[in-house]
């Protein structure tokens, strides 16, 4: 089987050595924007291509409201802040994400608590999620979650839409909402996917994007706050241009900020982006199709399926092997070969920067990262 899978990778790729698990691809108006941003002379943030970026996002996603942000990592925390996560809070997220998700929680000075994920969609489950609120938390008399063991109130819950697949996102938020949680989506990876026909990252209070290099739509570096509360809109986007009040020549900052905004240059490439979105999904979704069709010869392997219900965007492929060591000889194999394949990420609970935190059973996510291989996913030119 391995030598029959890198002979179908390098055939989905034809002419790259190595091969990459997903690399940018430009073949639309991304010199030409550049062009006309740099002759502007409007190159940072002030900008029509930052507006424009954010116009498009609204109008694909449905949002009512998009604030350009340098990543997707700032983006989650600007949300949390205007969410109203504060220092010594807890945040309720998965230990099977990247580790971007929880270090954004740190920098809000807040501290995570991990749950278990669902096998049929790889995002948060709810019914764990349910099981440690049940178990741990209770009421305050200000309708707030308080954990009973650390004597922490729990703000927020992020679950994650992973490697582009949509969590069950309305029951978490159903949930939460019993509990007086507020939910962000991190919607970092699933740029194109919905559940019911509803865009990730648009259930929730707010919700965040990534246009990292190796994302589906790329700005170079970048990310995006979704949501459809105008207050929380405003507020963000004044958090993330250093708080400063408008003002022809004065500069008075009204409080804490960040230089935190997507400069022009960065938004002029994912304008162009933007614009072959759906042939990025449609080549996208082809490579995974031909994933599934190679894989259903080999009963020992599973390729992950888009979950009931929804259309994902593949960001990247996922195979689940035996065990660990079957995993690490095809790793070893694949790379040998110049295929760039790659675990899951190692656990969030493992690392030591949270090995301090609450969690949940983890019995799914063990499993998931000792046996799933990520495969070139790339859209194919």
């Amino acid at each position: 089987m391995y030598k029959e899978l890198v002979e179908l990778i390098k055939t989905i790729y034809r002419g790259q050595h190595p091969v990459p698990l997903h690399a940018p691809v430009f073949i639309g108006n991304e010199k030409k924007y550049l062009l006309n941003c740099i002759d502007s002379g409007y190159v940072s943030y002030l900008g029509e291509y930052v507006k424009k970026l954010e116009k498009q996002i609204c109008e694909y996603t449905g949002s009512a409201y998009a604030i350009a942000t340098v990543n997707g990592t700032c983006a989650l925390q600007v949300a949390l802040e205007v969410a109203g996560v504060s220092r010594d809070d807890e945040v309720i997220t998965q230990d099977l994400t990247f580790v971007a998700t929880a270090n954004a929680i740190l920098s809000c000075g807040a501290i995570p608590v991990f749950v278990d994920s669902d096998r049929d969609t790889l995002g948060m489950s709810p019914d764990k999620l349910e099981e440690f609120l049940a178990t741990h938390c209770r009421i305050t008399d200000k309708g707030e979650c308080l954990n009973i063991h650390s004597h922490r109130l729990i703000k927020a819950c992020v679950p994650v839409h992973v490697f582009g697949h949509p969590a069950h996102i309305d029951k978490i938020i159903d949930i939460c909402r019993a509990y007086g949680i507020k939910v962000i989506e991190d919607a970092a990876e699933s740029l194109g996917s919905f559940r019911n026909h509803q865009h990730t990252g648009t259930y929730g209070l707010m919700g965040v994007l990534s246009f990292n290099g190796n994302k589906i739509v790329t700005t170079g570096g970048g990310g995006m706050i979704l949501t459809n509360d105008e207050a929380l809109a405003n507020l963000a986007r004044h958090i993330t241009t250093t708080a400063k009040v408008p003002h022809p020549w004065d500069f008075f900052h009204d409080r804490h900020g960040y230089n935190y905004r997507l400069n022009n240059v960065s938004a002029a490439i994912g304008c162009a982006q933007m614009e072959n979105l759906p042939l990025f999904l449609e080549r996208k979704r082809a490579v995974a199709a031909q994933y599934q069709q190679f894989f259903s010869r080999y009963p020992e392997v599973s390729f992950f399926s888009e979950p009931e219900n929804c259309y994902s965007n593949y960001w990247l492929n996922l195979i689940f092997v035996k065990n660990r060591e079957e995993r690490d000889k095809l790793l070893s194999y694949t790379h040998e070969q110049g295929i760039l394949t790659r675990p899951v990420w190692t656990l969030m609970h493992k690392l030591p920067m949270f090995s301090h935190c609450q969690t949940t059973n983890l019995d799914n996510a063990i499993d998931m990262e000792n046996r799933g291989i990520n495969l070139p996913s790339s859209v194919p030119v």
